[in-house]
């Protein structure tokens, strides 16, 4: 049996489980949401979302419901439903940094800079070494022109991870609209040997400007 195939099996096996728990325990919520987090991994989307629905009508404060289906509706470019159930999570509990994390990352898709911002502060506030929200906030803040503080971002994400490849990529943006060509080039080709697809155009102006 190939791998797939094998992994397929295994997840059916845990689905029929998880259904037979759920069919004798139907206010279980713990169960539910674990059907749901299987159901994604088996491709099984609107499976997915029918399970989480279900959680918030038997419990409208789980906290990991409204994450995950935060998480769906974003997956699927429904900012607007994303925003809507993240806001949803902090109501429940103000200082959940990931769920600030995500409205962060939303108001960034929604091109809403300073918003993103706003947000992903209060991410590390509750979460000072969420180390996502502190590289996203430099994508905002290069969004917004602050180059500086972008630059102040990213070195926080590469204090609490040496090798988050997106952090020095970020870091090496802002260094360049610094006019810092040198210091911008090693960061980029930090991002590169870690892993991070720079743009080559990127690479070619700074060594233009290195020229």
């Amino acid at each position: 049996m190939s791998e797939p195939s094998k992994k397929q099996e295994d997840l059916s096996t845990v689905i029929a489980e998880l259904e037979k728990k759920c069919e004798e325990m139907p206010n279980n919520v713990v169960a539910h949401h674990h059907l749901a987090l299987v159901y994604r991994k088996a491709g099984r989307t609107q499976d997915a979302l029918r399970e989480l629905h279900k959680c918030l009508e038997l419990d409208d404060h789980s906290i990991e419901a409204h994450i995950n289906l935060g998480l769906f509706y974003f997956e699927q470019g429904d900012l607007d439903k994303a925003l809507a159930v993240n806001l949803k999570a902090i109501a429940v509990l103000p200082t959940l940094a990931q769920a600030h994390a995500n409205i962060g990352l939303i108001w960034q898709q929604k091109g809403e800079a300073e918003k993103a911002i706003a947000a992903y502060q209060e991410a590390v506030q509750n979460d000072p070494k969420m180390i996502t929200a502190w590289v996203n906030m430099a994508t905002a803040h290069i969004m917004a022109g602050e180059f500086n503080l972008a630059e102040k971002a990213a070195k926080e994400g590469i204090k609490l991870d040496a090798d988050f490849a997106m952090a020095h990529n970020n870091l090496a943006v802002a260094l360049f609209y610094q006019k810092q060509p040198k210091q911008a080039l090693a960061a980029a080709e930090k991002a590169q040997t870690l892993g991070y697809p720079v743009d080559q155009r990127f690479l070619e102006a700074i060594r233009h400007e290195l020229a």
